[in-house]
């Protein structure tokens, strides 16, 4: 077993070092990696990227004269007229800021999400002044009975007023401050839906009037269990405009503008939301004991120093930190390190919660762990057959799942973590060769079982718990041990929820 391993230790780590400082083994240079052309995007996904930030970013595009006097064509006008609100999006979204329209950024363009401005202008006096609000739900397109429908928005006005001040009481006939209906189309109030999928619904903010109402596109397939668009999330995200609130750039939150409810997360107001809603209302009465019993979820902060990662890997030119809903993109040529959906790359093909993930460059796949299963990915498309049971790469039955996987690009080698062993994957022939091996054998210094690894700038980096472990492949010994976010260049942190509010 220890002759396998010696094999694979030749194959991670020549002799010959490159003046960079990077082990010639591990090293994958630009010509070894595929290629492929790159076409742009369309002219029709041009269009589409144009509307969208006419609509939700405030762009406003060019007249024909003003085009004909800059002596600039389409082409062009993409490229400067296009660029600052481009990145404010992707800033928005937690995506590189590259002022491009990549395949990543048209993915979230087209996710589902509501119908207002990312960029609304909301302030501290766009709020109602009164704490006992009426609303009235109207019209005939409703998708299940009135009563149903009622109390579907009944519990999803409860997630407010059990941290606000705030009541709320449904009128049958008279003038409520609050009309909820769902339309069809073009429904004269200047904004029209659109059918299936694409804006699900919007709010107007506070105020007389249409102030305040609430408008569901009835063409969309509501669901009240797992299936289609969840009712109760959308009107949780609706109403939250109907109280004054603006959207938020936090994935975690329900005023996240793109639609994120997975069936399998219980529904409640983040940290955020809260924070958001008692600045415009103030505190409940019944928050503080609220708070001690199940305090609001917080999105993962990058720097909590007790921050943790379920995986981590190389995806391109970028390193991929994931963490339960969430993940965070590292990009060589961008300071900030963003906060992203899962979901808003992979879009109902990849779990939360995930406990590996790896890139095999040649094969160009992604490959994502939990549990038992796995999934590969081609260009974001999840391949036919998968998920797959880990046994089928080779696993014997007692392994339940992995623990971290590290891919070296330039030996084609995958090498699983699981509890206290780690296993050597052959990625051209698909299978698993020798035994397993002890990790204190193989990786002197590193503790197990670990959460994560991934190899990054010439070294390996693994991660348990709270701790990151540099590890030079050369020396065979842990050069460094640091927090484990500080490749996320933390520079700042959230303040407390209030429990009091005078």
């Amino acid at each position: 077993m220890k002759m396998l391993w010696l094999s694979l230790l030749t194959l991670l780590m020549p002799e010959q070092t490159l003046v960079t400082g990077l082990p010639t083994g591990l090293l994958l240079r630009a010509k070894d990696l595929p290629t492929q052309p790159d076409t742009g995007p369309s002219e029709a996904d041009q269009d589409f990227a144009k509307e969208y930030l006419q609509h939700f970013y405030g762009y406003q595009p060019r007249s024909e004269r003003q085009k004909r006097t800059a002596d600039t064509d389409e082409v062009a006008d993409w490229d400067t007229g296009l660029c600052d609100k481009l990145q404010r999006m992707q800033h928005f979204f937690g995506l590189p800021q590259s002022g491009k329209l990549t395949k990543e950024t048209l993915a979230v363009m087209k996710r589902p999400r509501c119908g207002l401005s990312d960029v609304e202008p909301f302030g501290d006096t766009i709020r109602w002044t009164k704490k006992t609000l009426s609303y009235r739900i109207t019209g005939s397109n409703l998708p299940i009975s009135d009563s149903k429908v009622h109390k579907i928005f009944r519990n999803a006005w409860k997630l407010w007023s059990s941290v606000a001040p705030i009541k709320f009481r449904k009128r049958s006939r008279k003038e409520a401050d609050i009309t909820i209906a769902f339309h069809h189309g073009n429904h004269k109030d200047g904004a029209p839906f659109d059918g299936k999928g694409g804006i699900l619904a919007h709010a107007f903010l506070p105020g007389s009037g249409i102030g305040g109402d609430v408008h569901f596109d009835a063409d969309e397939d509501w669901s009240f269990n797992s299936t289609g668009f969840s009712l109760f999330a959308v009107a949780a995200h609706e109403f939250g405009h109907a109280l004054g609130l603006p959207h938020s750039s936090d994935p975690g939150a329900i005023m996240y503008p793109s639609y994120s409810f997975v069936p399998s997360y219980e529904l409640q107001l983040s940290f955020r939301d809260v924070k958001d809603i008692q600045h415009l209302y103030g505190v409940s009465s019944n928050f503080a004991s609220l708070l001690s019993k199940k305090p609001p979820p917080r999105t993962p902060d990058k720097c909590d120093p007790d921050l943790s990662f379920d995986a981590v890997t190389e995806l391109q030119q970028e390193v991929l930190f994931f963490k339960d809903r969430f993940m965070w993109r590292k990009h060589p040529q961008f300071d900030e390190t963003g906060i992203t959906l899962i979901s808003s790359l992979w879009p109902d093909t990849v779990p939360a919660f995930l406990d590996a993930v790896y890139e095999n460059v040649e094969r160009n796949v992604v490959v994502f762990f939990k549990g038992h299963q796995y999934w590969m990915l081609r260009q974001l498309e999840l391949q036919e057959g998968f998920p797959r049971n880990i046994s089928d790469l080779g696993f014997p039955s007692r392994i339940k799942s992995v623990d971290a996987a590290l891919h070296f690009r330039s030996t084609r080698y995958t090498v699983f973590f699981t509890g206290h062993e780690c296993w050597k994957y052959n990625e051209p022939e698909k299978k698993m060769e020798g035994s397993p091996t002890l990790i204190e054998e193989l990786w002197p210094g590193i503790p197990s079982p670990i959460d994560a690894a991934v190899f990054y700038e010439g070294f390996v980096h693994f991660f348990k718990g709270n701790i990151h472990f540099k590890y030079d492949t050369n020396s065979k010994r842990v050069v460094s041990t640091s927090p484990a976010n500080d490749l996320l260049e933390c520079k700042k942190h959230l303040n407390e929820i209030p429990t009091d509010r005078r």
